[in-house]
Formats: C-alpha cells, structure tokens, sequence
C-alpha cells in the first residue's frame, strides 16, 4: 500500500504558483483545499501514528508531511477532473472492491489502520484515494483498448495529470514552499532568507 500512494504522489508534475487568499492552502480550477482542512488531515494522521507501533517505519513529518499530504489532495483532485472530463464512472461498488482487494493484501482489517499509519493516509482519506486508483485503473484499461501498450499506459496517464494540472491552473499558498519543475515536487521555503546554509563537504 505504501508503494502505491507513492506512486500516486510522484505520478506527474504539477504547475504550481501564488496563492492569494489568506485560507487556501491550494487552488485547483474553482476549487480549493483550505489550510484548516490540510491541518486537520496532519492531526488526523498524527492521531492515528500515536496509536501503532511506528518504531519500523520511515514516516514524514513537520513541514515534510505537510507538503505531502498537499501534493496528496491536490492530485486526488486532479484524477476527480479527469474523471468527469472523460465521464470516467467510478462507483461505490468499485470503491469496496478496491478496499477489499487491500484487506486482502495487507492481511485483514485489523491491519488496517497500522497499513494507512505506514503510507501516511488520514483514516477520510481512504475512499478518496481508492477512488484515485480506480479512476486511475478504467483509465489504463480504456488506453490499452484504443491500442496503447500495457508498459506505456503509466507514461501517458503521468502526462495526463500534467496536462489537466496546467490546464486547471493550480496555485499553492507559497507558505508551503515553491513547486520545481525539474524534480516534480514542493520544495521548501527557506525562511531564514539565507542566513542558515548547509556546509560545504
């Protein structure tokens, strides 16, 4: 599971900018992720961390975990567009099939919340994210039926996302760093204007 939300997270680069009102975290089209939903998504996961053993983990954390439950809800948000751009159907039905399918695979559901501990998913961010992969599936399936080779489907849908991120003109608050384009990531801020430097080796 922590493979996957992996994937998802790095799948595309997205064009990010300012973000001018003083709430929004991010804006994506005419929608908007508030900083006190992203807050409160960081202490839903931090409640849940408290309550596993974590101790063999490698897990985000500080201004690392926020950037990345961001990027996280900007691309669920994403996939969301392009599915009703190509009126994509996700049903509750796939939704179940899909958790059962990670039941399964992590060994039962009482491994369920150590299992979104170690790949950083808030307990509400579950069906969201399986919705993703869903969407994520029919749009693999629809590409290999129009002729697109089954190793090439994950570079075109990593293009996809790039294409409906510019075209949705996200922006993110520039409190949670700059977006680089080369690397495909948030990269932080620093707010010491220069003043603490990493030495040179």
């Amino acid at each position: 599971m922590k493979k996957s939300i992996a994937a998802l997270v790095i799948a595309t680069g997205l064009l990010l900018t300012g973000c001018s009102q003083v709430n929004e975290a991010a804006s994506i089209g005419d929608s908007k992720i508030a900083q006190t939903d992203l807050q409160a998504t960081v202490d839903a996961i931090l409640a849940e961390r408290a309550k596993v053993d974590t101790a063999q983990m490698q897990l985000a954390s500080g201004e690392d975990l926020v950037r990345g439950q961001l990027r996280f809800k900007i691309l669920i948000q994403i996939y969301d567009a392009i599915a009703k751009e190509l009126d994509l159907k996700v049903t509750n039905a796939m939704i179940a099939q899909k958790r059962s399918e990670i039941i399964s695979q992590i060994g039962g559901e009482e491994k369920l919340p150590e299992s979104l501990v170690s790949a950083m998913i808030a307990p509400d961010d579950l069906d969201p994210y399986l919705r993703a992969i869903a969407t994520s599936d029919l749009i693999t399936a629809a590409l290999i039926q129009s002729g697109v080779a089954e190793a090439e489907a994950g570079a075109r849908i990593s293009t996809l996302l790039t294409a409906k991120a510019a075209e949705l003109k996200i922006k993110i608050n520039p409190r949670y760093g700059t977006w680089d384009p080369a690397t495909g990531d948030i990269i932080a801020v620093d707010n010491t204007d220069g003043a603490v430097t990493t030495p040179a080796k």
